[in-house]
């Protein structure tokens, strides 16, 4: 009887709409929740389980089933729960994937089974208001430290703010959402939590990292940043459906890694630098290995009697300040470490880009070739790769020829993909790949 009913629920999984998680769609869910009358992968049943009031979840290929369970998910089942529990989400709400962190699935699975956003909209005005202030810890310039700084984020005025004082009436950093990305990057800042800000100034790219010890809070501020973005857009192209906007709103990087690079004349010796691929712009970091403070590598941030941006102590590893501490801090910036360090390796933090170059797309004259000229010397890594621009040639080199792989991979899908025609302002504006006004390969 037991393996009859177990044969049962097997059997559901071939419904459609049930082969894949229900919160995150990984293939081949190979447990359910009995509560909710879902099906769902190993890592987001964890998730379930920290919210057993809502939900209680068994395995359907070793787990016993009772005759009532096996009747409540073969009336409910993914497709179902799905038209409940996600009937109201907004458009530029963000829908985690497997391949998303943590935080993101856990929020997105509380969000909609524990909290009911998205059947009750009144319960999503923390991020669809048009207007949130509140504290994040922003890293300061001073190795090791995050900064408890006011952020305010205004889609009237179409920027996020931050300020370094409670008192201060000027703000420290306006970054216009017209340009603004947001992903979370927990390994890179060293906190599950952790958020990485990109935006343009002085037509170069920066960056900053923030968290906060709250995962609904960051997320939040996320989603409240998607939703100033997707509003952007609705005006700046009123034809556009919300399916070409919402791809826009926020994005991942491409690729990340380290590759070796040559100079424009291309007779200075290669060196080592930490490359980003974002969307069409390819970007390095000079010194990208921070020098952490002591007990960073074994004791992070997030660690320690730590619970919000106003209440931190000092704990061992990262510095936390509170609120008008570090009145010399300079946005995003940091004591970097060379690879010559005696310190150990941490993450690429770097506040802004040392150069960076637009790639556009085949029938702009780009293309992406496998190795190096024949003539090119000083490179110590062999596996070469050449980016041809209509202006020049960019020379770099992998240490792997797994690595070169997946560099020509990103970069083909780029030059693959036609450019749009915002695409050719943004070239034209930022004047990226080309030199001298501004040099922007150095």
């Amino acid at each position: 009887m037991a393996k009859e009913r177990r044969r049962a629920v097997l059997e559901l999984l071939q419904r459609p709409g049930n082969a894949r998680c229900a919160d995150c769609g990984a293939p081949d869910p190979d447990w359910a929740s009995y509560t909710l009358g879902v099906f769902i992968c190993l890592s987001c049943s964890g998730i379930h389980r920290n919210i057993p009031q809502v939900s209680k979840v068994k395995s359907v290929r070793l787990d016993a089933w009772e005759e009532a369970q096996v009747e409540f998910m073969a009336s409910h089942g993914n497709d179902v729960a799905r038209d409940t529990y996600e009937s109201k989400v907004p458009p530029f709400y963000y829908r985690p994937t497997f391949s998303d962190c943590q935080l993101l699935r856990e929020q997105w699975i509380r969000a909609k089974y524990e909290r009911q956003e998205f059947t009750h909209p009144d319960k999503q005005e923390p991020y669809s208001a048009g207007y949130r202030e509140g504290f994040l810890w922003k890293r300061g310039r001073d190795n090791g430290q995050f900064l408890s700084r006011k952020f305010v984020l205004t889609e009237r005025e179409g920027s996020l703010k931050y300020f370094n004082r409670n008192d201060a009436k000027e703000p420290k950093a306006v970054m216009k959402i017209e340009h603004l990305n947001a992903t979370f990057q927990p390994a890179k800042i060293g906190h599950p939590h952790g958020l990485q800000v990109t935006y343009l100034k002085d037509n170069s790219t920066r960056n900053i990292f923030v968290y906060h010890e709250d995962g609904k809070e960051i997320v939040d501020w996320f989603n409240a940043l998607r939703a100033a973005r997707f509003h952007y857009l609705q005006v700046a192209f009123p034809g556009a459906s919300d399916a070409d906007l919402v791809p826009k709103l926020s994005r991942n990087y491409l690729k990340e890694g380290y590759m070796e690079k040559t100079g424009p004349k291309q007779t200075e010796g290669f060196r080592k630098r930490w490359f980003t691929m974002d969307d069409r712009r390819l970007m390095y970091f000079k010194d990208p290995l921070v020098r952490a403070g002591p007990g960073w590598g074994q004791r992070g941030p997030s660690q320690g009697d730590v619970s919000s941006p106003t209440t931190l102590r000092r704990v061992a590893g990262p510095r936390l300040l509170p609120m008008g501490c570090g009145d010399e801090e300079q946005e995003g910036g940091l004591d970097l470490g060379g690879p010559d360090s005696q310190d150990p390796p941490h993450r690429p933090q770097d506040a802004f880009a040392r150069g960076e170059v637009f790639i556009g797309s085949r029938e702009s004259g780009y293309t992406v070739l496998d190795g190096l000229p024949p003539s090119t010397q000083g490179h110590h890594w062999p596996h070469g790769i050449t980016i041809v621009t209509p202006e020049r040639r960019f020379l770099l080199a992998c240490e792997t020829e797994t690595e070169q792989r997946a560099w020509v991979e990103a970069f083909r899908k780029v030059v693959d993909r036609p450019m749009l025609p915002q695409e050719y302002a943004g070239k034209c504006r930022w004047g990226l790949g080309r030199e001298p006004q501004p040099p922007m390969w150095l």
